[in-house]
């Protein structure tokens, strides 16, 4: 995903015909030396679909951590992280079961499990080498800060869990984080009031609100699943219905994380995209359509201005500079989404 372009480097002509003076006679050393060595091109980019958030008996899930994963494995998911409360589920064993390469990886994980001000703080660490300890805090952005930085120091990317559970998370506690550019703007618990309610904004709004303060924030779906044994149960915090698809040379935990940390992802209730190119010239979707669906593709700026609209599957915006970031959203027919990542834009 191509987030900066770098322009042409100019050179002094006495300079420039000395460089090519050398560079041909490099050349020529090298045909009569031997042939030269060419350099290996770049791995080949793919999509990898996976989810960050998920529970096993470890903590509150009703299912072995085997159980879990075979699901995931079965569901054709290519990576999962365990991320049981306050416990560090370990995934050697798992992977020597279920993994495979280039198919399926298990990753650990912690959610760090946390409460200030009589306020429910969940964080998630992706990727933890320790079991981090809940940190606590004076306030509930106090509280983050502290796990996020505990996260960081086990060696982990951490992302802040469902802002509305308990309506404990504010758009002013999450732009005053440091060190931590990924929340969720889906969970499939169905008890994090996604959509807020009583003068309290929704998810999306919170993350407008946030990305017009010029603070970068990267959105992720996410099942949150507890309940693999209660399939169809509405009330049930099921697996399957929010997940991001990464972008990265291989599957390896490494490059899925650090994909994650610099956005090349989207975050999807079931919507596929077949494209997603996001530049500081154009954003580009492409969904990969569903002969019933029909699809709208918006394109959201500065305090969740409307940009563009297209009521097709396809569209492309050219940024002026001027929006203050891009972000663009895929609304199905059924009521799926997708969800791109913003592009910030320096210009005012």
């Amino acid at each position: 995903m191509t987030r900066t372009s770098y322009g042409a480097t100019s050179v002094a002509p006495s300079v420039a015909k000395l460089v090519a003076t050398l560079m041909t006679l490099c050349a020529v050393t090298a045909g009569g030396a031997g042939p030269a060595v060419a350099q290996s091109p770049a791995p080949a980019l793919r999509w990898y679909r996976g989810n960050t958030h998920t529970h096993t008996i470890n903590s509150d899930g009703d299912s072995s951590p085997d159980d879990v994963a075979r699901w995931y494995r079965e569901h054709e998911y290519h990576f999962l992280f365990l991320t049981d409360h306050n416990f560090l589920t370990s995934t050697d064993g798992l992977n020597a079961l279920f993994g495979a390469d280039e198919r399926f990886l298990l990753i650990p994980g912690e959610e760090v499990t946390d409460a200030a001000a009589g306020k429910p703080v969940h964080v998630n660490g992706l990727a933890v080498e320790r079991l981090v300890l809940p940190q606590g805090g004076a306030s509930v952005a106090e509280a983050i800060q502290r796990n996020v930085d505990a996260i960081r120091a086990a060696r982990g990317v951490p992302h802040l869990n469902h802002p509305n559970f308990g309506w404990a998370v504010t758009a002013d506690d999450i732009k005053r984080l440091n060190n931590d550019n990924l929340f969720e703007i889906y969970n499939g618990h169905p008890l994090v009031n996604l959509e807020g309610g009583g003068g309290a904004p929704g998810l999306e709004e919170i993350w407008d609100v946030i990305l017009s303060s010029g603070k970068l924030m990267y959105g992720l779906a996410t099942d949150d699943a507890h309940h693999f044994k209660r399939p169809g149960d509405p009330t049930a915090a099921g697996p399957g219905r929010g997940w991001i698809s990464v972008r990265a040379p291989r599957l390896a935990a490494r490059d899925i994380i650090d994909a994650i940390e610099r956005g090349d992802f989207y975050a999807s209730t079931g919507v596929e995209l077949d494209e997603l190119q996001i530049s500081a010239e154009r954003y580009v979707v492409k969904v990969r359509e569903e002969r019933t669906s029909r699809y709208r593709i918006r394109f959201i700026g500065k305090d969740g201005r409307l940009l563009a609209e297209s009521a097709t599957g396809s569209a492309s915006y050219s940024i002026r500079g001027d929006e203050g970031y891009v972000r663009a959203v895929v609304m199905e027919s059924n009521g799926k989404r997708a969800w791109g990542q913003p592009v910030m834009l320096s210009r005012p």
